[in-house]
């Protein structure tokens, strides 16, 4: 039996058949270690396409960096997420959103003075030009407490901009609170047609055939709730002689107390507001010029209102069936207003109410917005934002 050859180091030699070509290694050791990687440098044709489909994809990866500018968001995500660095150290800050001036409106409609008609009109075009339409589900709270004032402008403030905000809330002044005054838009109307449209609202609803009464005024007594109108006023019942159920200088004043008191210094103060807040107060009976003259005014806002408003069907394709029969139906309400036929006793009810309507400086109002709205028809040029010193006064851009 032949005996193992034997390596002059010990052991058996690696090389039984003879050394490789080029010499034996120098040494055992080095030799082992070679030998022990070569199991890892096997591969097969499976694994050698994943290793080309990974560099494909590496290179796809790269032309999306080069051809978008940047890296793909999951990148930044996850580079910032292991806080090694983040969008703004490579790129600096994101150009800043660019918004229309006015981009904060506000709307603090006045009740029975055509605001429905208003508000469906804005969320037709909110959709339509893209901004945000903020309204509210309260409908009954008009005046507020100091810190329902501060939550209420809080959130109004913190809305996303470009906004309208709409709701029934006498004047707020932001600039009190620390905040930025936005622009307020109103329509009223003649102070006595509103007062009988809202002594029939109270009483059956509207013409619409909604049962807004059945909530409104749930404990109304049946003698009450068909009282005649003439009666009430003639014989001065309390609902009808009251000077403070002419309610709409107050949503010009604001929220001070003596808002709430008929009397030359509300009336002032409410001319003051509408001055230097108001960009446009229209008139419900001229209700197509103040839609041609807020779409003059704040185009991205109420660019192609009045050719929704007067022809919903024709000339908006995209609005949906219910949209147009609503219009249509608000359209009827708007014509019965500016084309009502006078009944007997009207003209000694109309001079009891404007009496009342005086007392409360309510008629006062009505003829002074009715001045507002022609100097704006006048002077109508196209807005741009104010100096920093007249930032939060509209008093420069038209002459009162």
């Amino acid at each position: 039996m032949k005996k193992k050859q034997q390596h002059p180091g010990g052991g058996a030699d690696p090389w039984p058949h003879g050394a490789p070509l080029g010499g034996a290694p120098p040494g055992l050791g080095g030799w082992k270690r070679r030998v022990s990687l070569l199991p890892f440098l096997r591969f097969s044709l499976r694994d050698y396409g994943f290793c080309m489909a990974t560099l494909l994809v590496f290179c796809l990866g790269s032309l999306f960096y080069q051809l978008s500018g940047g890296p793909p968001r999951f990148l930044l995500d996850l580079r910032q997420y292991l806080g090694n660095s983040t969008y703004l150290d490579d790129h600096g800050p994101p150009p800043s959103k660019v918004l229309p001036f006015p981009s904060q409106v506000v709307y603090n409609r006045v009740g029975k003075c055509g605001s429905r008609t208003v508000v469906l009109l804005l969320r037709i075009l909110s959709e339509k030009h893209g901004f945000n339409l903020v309204t509210s589900d309260i409908h009954n709270k008009t005046r507020l407490t100091k810190n329902e004032q501060m939550e209420l402008i809080k959130n109004i403030s913190t809305a996303e901009q470009p906004y309208l905000f709409t709701r029934h809330v006498h004047f707020l002044n932001f600039s009190r609170f620390g905040g930025e005054q936005p622009v307020y838009i109103n329509i009223i109307r003649d102070p006595v047609s509103r007062f009988l449209s809202n002594y029939f609202f109270r009483r059956f609803g509207d013409w619409r055939g909604e049962q807004n009464h059945m909530v409104r005024t749930p404990s109304m007594r049946q003698e009450e709730r068909y009282l005649d109108i003439n009666e009430c006023i003639l014989e001065n019942y309390p609902e009808c002689s009251n000077p403070r159920l002419f309610y709409i200088i107050p949503y010009f004043c604001g929220q001070h107390p003596r808002c709430r008191e008929p009397g030359e210094w509300a009336l002032e103060r409410a001319k003051l507001n509408v001055n230097e807040n108001f960009l446009l107060v229209g008139i419900l009976e001229e209700l197509e010029d103040v839609l041609l003259l807020l779409e003059r005014f704040l185009p991205h806002y109420f660019k192609g209102v009045l050719s929704i408003y007067k022809d919903p069907g024709a000339r908006n394709p995209t609005l949906s069936n219910s949209d147009k029969r609503k219009l249509l139906r608000e359209q009827k309400g708007i014509y019965k207003i500016r084309g009502r036929t006078e009944e007997p006793n009207a003209g000694r009810r109309r001079v009891q109410l404007d009496k009342r309507a005086t007392e409360a400086r309510d008629s006062k109002a009505n003829c002074f917005c009715l001045s507002h709205v022609y100097q704006r028809k006048i002077f109508s040029p196209p807005l741009s934002p104010p100096s920093p010193e007249k930032k939060k006064s509209f008093t420069s851009f038209f002459p009162h």
